[in-house]
């Protein structure tokens, strides 16, 4: 049987988490970046996606999107948001809550223009989530594009923007034998963290 010493830290989870998200780099198979991001509308009916994480800090976990998407409507009329990371090869997630708040236009404009040309091409061309008569109609949008900005720089559509979530809550729960699992929530309370284990 286990004894009750947890083996998650009970301060820093900043830290905590990018010794997770380091180890998770180096062993999931698919991009370990990925991230379930839960979004609801003004009236409380949810709609969840996966997401790549692209920067995180003491500020927050940031991701890109477009903001014309369902997501992006949602948050831009609701801007509170839930991140799930799932590591299976670790055995481990991570749950985190908090506000959302836009990058800047510059910080945007870096992150588009870091990408590879055939995805600045396929998010410009984009209307996502919006309905689709054709894949042909796609791909058409796409093709035109990219012969128009052949030799020269894609710009980005101003609707297509970055958000960082500001962590209030931080939960990691670590696999254990017989679902005796570990799980420690971090709240934050201005610059500092309180933690508590919890029940698995």
């Amino acid at each position: 049987m286990q004894d009750d010493r947890s083996v998650l830290p009970d301060s820093d989870p900043l830290g905590l988490f990018a010794a997770w998200f380091a180890e998770a780099r180096e062993s999931e198979p698919n991009d370990a970046n990925a991230m379930a991001l839960a979004t609801a509308t003004p009236d409380g009916a949810p709609s969840v996606r996966m997401v790549l994480l692209k920067e995180f800090g003491p500020e927050g976990f940031t991701f890109y999107t477009n903001a014309h998407s369902r997501k992006g409507g949602e948050i831009l009329t609701n801007p509170r948001a839930a991140l799930l990371f799932h590591w299976k090869s670790l055995r481990r997630q991570v749950r985190i809550e908090g506000p959302l708040s836009e990058v800047s236009h510059e910080q945007a404009d870096a992150y588009f223009h870091s990408r590879a040309f055939v995805s600045q091409i396929g998010s410009a061309a984009s209307d996502q989530s919006r309905p689709l008569d054709s894949r042909a109609t796609y791909i058409a949008r796409v093709e035109a594009l990219e012969s128009a900005c052949r030799g020269g720089e894609v710009a980005r559509p101003p609707y297509w923007t970055g958000f960082t979530l500001a962590p209030e809550q931080i939960e990691f729960w670590l696999d254990r034998p017989n679902r005796l699992h570990d799980r420690r929530r971090f709240t934050r309370a201005g610059d500092e963290w309180a933690s508590t284990l919890l029940y698995p």
